[in-house]
């Protein structure tokens, strides 16, 4: 989101990253700068393909696919996304490869088969190697979707903030796909929220709670956030490589340089499909948040951070079935009768409220979700919690056929 500065709510811009694996085997395949090299004739970060266009990621076998620009219609790119999808997997059949979904591989070893990318901005990359050693499930082993809102100036900027703070709790309820590390269960439907938290305790400013604090200003999130940051990173950041914005590992951070708030909680599901339709509805609650449709900008604005982690922890670990008995909390979003509610219920009942707003797919694919249980169930109920290898493998070969088919997971 760069340049022309957008309004709130304007434009969206989304960001999927998949896993490029073997096919028979689904052992992870660091040839992301083979596959670019294949189709662009040199070795690069970046490949232009129109609307979408494919970039590399911090390791070698993640590949992501990204609006060009920011769009005005979600659901326009449900076709794009699904056909760069299918281009890509072409190219990758060729070699006995394939993409996969969901937010974590269910069977890679980090420890073993971890490569940083090499080539461009590699520098940054191996800057945070070598701070804090990016051979762990936090770093090299996560895919999850970024969803890009603008703001055109301060005043929009605090109150999209502010929204976006009260809705990033209840994410994981509807996005965890990550139920599985190191071959079982891990008691965390999104695993990679569980693994993230942990990932860069050594710099703690990095991320703070993850739950962004409570600024609503450009100058306060520089003074809070950007300054501790940059004081953290100093004594190893010698060269000057990293950007503060890039440094910032929060769960929704501010792209002052794009005018834009980045969400970074949402695990990638099994297809576009299911990832816009997401995607719609968490645009379409911070839309209404920002409206006040249910209480004032100013009440959003007390929450702080120790507030709303709570409410993150639980819902990371139990997704859906996570209670929020926090009455206050229920009320932000319009819910008055109730004291305690399951994260699903809370969620269908900002469906109801908003379904009006969304497209047919939307409706479609959180039905879904609302009906079956986010992707993380849905796994687990196919592999249980101590799957053998060879049912991992059985389960997830259906999750890349539900990607290449651009079709919800059952």
């Amino acid at each position: 989101m760069t340049g022309k500065k957008f309004k709130l709510f304007e434009v969206t811009g989304i960001e999927l990253e998949y896993m490029v694996v073997e096919r028979d085997t689904l052992k992870v395949s660091p040839t992301v700068d083979r596959l670019f090299e294949e189709v662009t004739g040199r070795i690069t970060g970046d490949v232009e393909r129109g609307d979408v266009e494919w970039s590399n990621e911090l390791v070698s076998h993640v590949v992501e696919l990204k609006t060009a620009k920011p769009t005005r219609r979600i659901p326009s790119f449900q076709r794009k996304f699904a056909g760069e999808v299918k281009a890509i997997n072409a190219l990758l059949a060729k070699h006995g490869r394939m993409l996969l979904p969901t937010a974590a591989h269910p069977l890679m070893d980090p420890f073993s088969e971890t490569v940083i990318w090499p080539h461009e901005y590699n520098e940054v990359y191996a800057l945070y190697n070598r701070i804090f050693d990016c051979r762990g499930h936090g770093w090299s082993n996560l895919q999850s979707t970024h969803l890009n809102l603008p703001f055109a100036n301060d005043e929009e900027f605090g109150k999209l903030h502010a929204a976006v703070r009260m809705v990033l709790p209840i994410i994981p309820a509807l996005s965890a796909s990550s139920p599985l590390l190191d071959g079982k269960a891990t008691g965390f439907l999104d695993s990679r929220m569980e693994a993230y938290l942990h990932h860069q305790e050594r710099l703690p400013e990095l991320m703070g709670s993850l739950i962004p604090e409570a600024v609503f200003s450009q100058e306060d999130y520089y003074r809070e956030i950007f300054s501790p940051i940059a004081q953290a990173l100093a004594p190893y950041d010698t060269e000057r490589v990293m950007d503060h914005h890039f440094a910032n590992s929060r769960g929704a951070i501010a792209r002052f340089d794009r005018g834009a708030i980045e969400i970074r909680v949402i695990d990638i599901q099994e297809c576009p499909a299911m990832d816009l339709a997401i995607a719609e509805l968490i645009v379409a609650v911070t839309r209404a948040m920002v409206k006040g449709r249910w209480v004032s900008n100013y009440l959003q604005r007390a929450w702080s951070e120790n507030d709303l982690l709570p409410i993150f922890l639980q819902v990371i670990k139990d997704a859906g079935k996570a209670v929020i008995t926090n009455k206050e909390f229920l009320i932000m979003f319009g819910v008055l009768k109730e004291a305690r509610m399951t994260a699903t219920n809370l969620w269908a009942h900002l469906y109801n409220e908003l379904k009006d707003e969304l497209s047919d797919n939307a409706r479609t694919g959180i039905e879904h979700i609302l009906t079956h249980g986010c992707l993380s169930s849905r796994i687990l109920a196919h592999t249980g919690k101590a799957p053998s290898a060879e049912k991992v493998r059985a389960v997830y070969t259906q999750l890349a056929a539900c990607l290449q088919d651009d079709r919800p997971f059952a």
